[in-house]
């Protein structure tokens, strides 16, 4: 077997329109397509960054919470790479969203920070310049 690519992450939401806001609106993520599936009562939401499907936003009625702090067995974090991490950091602090101080990767030198979604998923902006 020979891995291509990570196709897609999917996230499940306690609240189905704050979430969709906040990953479209403050992190600008576009929709690639949005269904409402009646048998389930569950929303999806498709969800491209630069073009590329990268998440499955799902609402489901009452879904179980998950740990995720402090480093919770399983995946620890979803990470976006950006050119200017100072510059992410005031744009997303402008609308509301907390984020940790910025620090700095002791192996490779590169800037990262984290801060979290509306249901608490921890989130990570790493610079790649």
């Amino acid at each position: 077997m020979l891995l291509q690519a990570v196709h897609h992450i999917a996230i499940i939401c306690s609240d189905y329109q704050r979430s969709k806001t906040f990953y479209t609106e403050t992190l600008g993520l576009s929709v690639i397509r949005e269904v409402y599936r009646m048998e389930r009562d569950s929303w999806k939401l498709d969800l491209a960054l630069n073009g590329h499907y990268i998440i499955e936003l799902f609402s489901f009625p009452d879904p179980p919470p998950r740990p995720s702090r402090p480093e919770a067995l399983g995946l620890r974090h979803l990470a976006f790479s950006v050119e200017d991490i100072n510059k992410a950091v005031r744009e997303l602090n402008a609308r509301g969203v907390v984020t940790e101080p910025v620090r700095t990767d002791p192996h490779t030198g590169k800037l990262f920070t984290f801060f979290t979604d509306p249901d608490g998923l921890p989130l990570e902006l790493y610079e790649t310049t």
